[in-house]
């Protein structure tokens, strides 16, 4: 007896999902909630858990393929029917004679003159003595004539992606779920996987090309994957020599270095070899504009993902002297973040010469970005930031108002009552939620701030809720979550719904709905220590407020019986961006003097239980 297990609904407004990787194979067991595929949305990435425990009979819907909600992925049951796990096994061995007579004819062709040509005939052979070994194997191994890999679908309304780098070289081998390619689309950058092991037999879609979803990107056969690798000596610097022949024409070279064992063991310590030194040099001229893509493999053919290099770039780690500790070796994101951790705490000991000696002092090591004096396309995701943006502009007429504010009262209960609100509502009291609430009481009372203009249609939506939108700063770019019904909550309330959707938000865990339907938008320049700015609005909203830093400044400030006085105070800048169509200047100003009215009385006591 066996159960479908179907997608389940992601999202308001999402209807389908592609599944990007399988994490449990046919024949595994599964138990409730562990996790069994990972689906990718236009707006979410998430894991699909099993509803029963039992074993994985048949996979219905492949890797990189998309799927409706509601439509079955995989049939779950007590294990009567994984035969198939088992034919796909036995044939597997099938494959391997077959395919260990594939490096011999590879190794003797290395030599030849031919560079370019060489690796696909090498692939070509590895793949036909596999047709007639493995084709009594399961469909999931691709046939003897190689497997096709297509554009998947990466998001609704995706119908394009631009290939931004080819991560394997034809005739290399790849495993199943290694990272093939990385792609470029208006709303995400992505690595595609491959579906299938088995070599590179064709790329059919070049770098900085563009194909449509669905459109075939390369080929991989069922040859020579794990053979070649066995055998090191001649199989790994053939590997080698065609993924340098696709860069520079010295494949041959490398085919000759192929009796090292320095070789076998690093391909790093080519370099200190004596004789691939000058066959080597012509390299660094092709690379210099693939400088980050060098860094990404610092330890024979461990791949580093686009996220890790930059976080290695911005913290200043060498990948090259990090061990990773993901699968195979390879780095992950923790272990550059380790490792800057490790530098910043290692930092304070030299750090007490330069306080003896000025002249050390003021010249620290300054290392250039890798960016300096460089030209590179832009990525699909900033097209289409700067693309919004300027529509936002020509949508609507758009001026900044700024007003500036004492926050020195809400900075006293703030000190005052941090530590017991930590402890009653398990959040930090940030100065954020206080600006939240006034915001949200001002939109009360000044319902223009809180609508859309449609001009076409020549109607005012006046909403019925404050729908509030806070702007996080990520590693993909800036989010806009959304705190919906906020006008609901209280300081308390406001503050952990603000920690929650901004931690999700970074760790890429917030759900698509929670992105969409905002009315009203704040964001926070502030925490890069900015005083104010001019924000453009997030569309079809007709309002976003910008927070600046808090500073304590000598202010001018006049007492009750209207003497004046200098004081010190805590200011801070309000900037108001808002849609003049709809919004006049008196009705921002009237919105930010109520703002600034409730930030200055400072009357929280009783929500902070003071």
């Amino acid at each position: 007896m066996s159960e479908s297990v179907n997608l389940p609904a992601l999202g308001e407004s999402v209807t389908e999902g592609t599944v990007t990787r399988w994490l449990k194979q046919v024949g595994d067991r599964v138990e409730v909630d562990e996790p069994l595929l990972e689906v990718s949305t236009d707006k979410v990435d998430t894991e699909i858990p099993s509803p029963i425990a039992g074993v994985i009979e048949e996979i219905l819907v492949a890797e990189d393929e998309t799927a409706d909600v509601g439509a079955p992925l995989v049939r779950i049951g007590d294990g009567s029917g994984g035969g198939s796990a088992d034919s796909n096994g036995s044939a597997a061995p099938a494959a391997d004679p077959a395919a260990e007579a594939a490096p011999e004819p590879a190794a003797e062709e290395a030599p030849e003159p031919a560079q370019e040509a060489a690796p696909a005939p090498a692939a070509e052979e590895a793949a036909a003595p596999a047709a007639s070994g493995g084709s009594d194997s399961g469909s999931d191994s691709g046939s003897g004539e190689g497997t096709e890999v297509t554009l998947p679908a990466l998001g609704e309304s995706v119908t394009e992606g631009t290939i931004t780098r080819w991560l394997k070289a034809v005739g290399d081998e790849v495993a199943v779920d290694e990272p093939l390619l990385e792609v470029s689309t208006d709303k995400v950058d992505t690595e595609i996987p491959s579906p299938v092991a088995g070599t590179l037999q064709e790329i059919r879609v070049s770098e900085d090309e563009t194909a449509e979803v669905g459109a075939v990107l390369a080929v991989i056969g069922t040859g020579a994957g794990a053979p070649a690798k066995a055998e090191a000596p001649q199989g790994e610097p053939l590997a080698a020599g065609e993924a340098e022949s696709r860069e520079a024409p010295v494949a041959v070279p490398k085919a000759e270095e192929a009796p090292k064992p320095a070789e076998k063991t690093s391909e790093p310590e080519q370099e200190a070899a004596p004789a691939p030194a000058p066959q080597e040099a012509p390299a660094p001229a092709p690379a210099a504009d693939q400088e980050a893509p060098a860094e990404s493999q610092p330890a024979g053919d461990a791949y580093v993902t686009p996220l890790v290099r930059r976080l290695a770039n911005q913290n200043g780690v060498d990948l090259a002297s990090l061990r990773g500790t993901g699968v195979g070796g390879r780095i992950r994101k923790q272990d550059v973040l380790e490792a800057a951790e490790a530098a910043k705490a290692a930092a304070p000991a030299p750090a007490a010469a330069p306080a003896s000696a000025p002249a050390r002092a003021a010249a620290p090591a300054v290392e250039p970005s890798k960016l300096r004096g460089t030209v590179e396309k832009a990525p699909r995701i900033r097209q289409t930031i700067a693309k919004r943006m300027r529509e936002s502009l020509q949508v609507s007429a758009q001026l900044t108002q700024v007003i500036e504010v004492d926050m020195s009262r809400i900075a006293r209960l703030r000190n005052t009552a941090k530590n017991s609100f930590q402890a009653q509502n398990g959040a930090k009291l940030t100065f954020l939620p206080f600006i939240s609430k006034a915001v949200i009481e001002a939109l009360k009372q000044h319902p223009k701030l809180n609508a859309s203009f449609d001009e076409e249609k020549k109607e005012i939506t006046y909403h019925d809720a404050e729908h509030l939108a806070i702007a996080v700063d990520t590693e993909k770019g800036l989010l806009v979550p959304v705190i919906r019904d906020a006008g609901n909550l209280n300081l308390g309330g406001l503050a952990k719904k603000i920690a929650d959707v901004g931690a999700r938000t970074k760790n890429n865990k917030i759900g698509p709905d929670e992105l969409a339907g905002g009315t009203f938008t704040i964001t926070n320049f502030g925490s890069v220590g900015a005083l104010f700015d001019t924000p453009i609005i997030n569309q079809p909203q007709v309002a976003i407020l910008g927070t600046g830093t808090i500073v304590k400044r000598p202010i001018v400030v006049t007492d009750a019986d209207g003497e004046d006085t200098i004081a010190i105070r805590s200011m801070m800048y309000l900037s108001l961006t808002y849609d003049h169509r709809l919004v006049d200047g008196a009705d921002a100003g009237r919105f930010l003097q109520t703002l600034k009215a409730r930030l200055e009385d400072g009357a929280f006591e009783a929500e902070l239980g003071l």
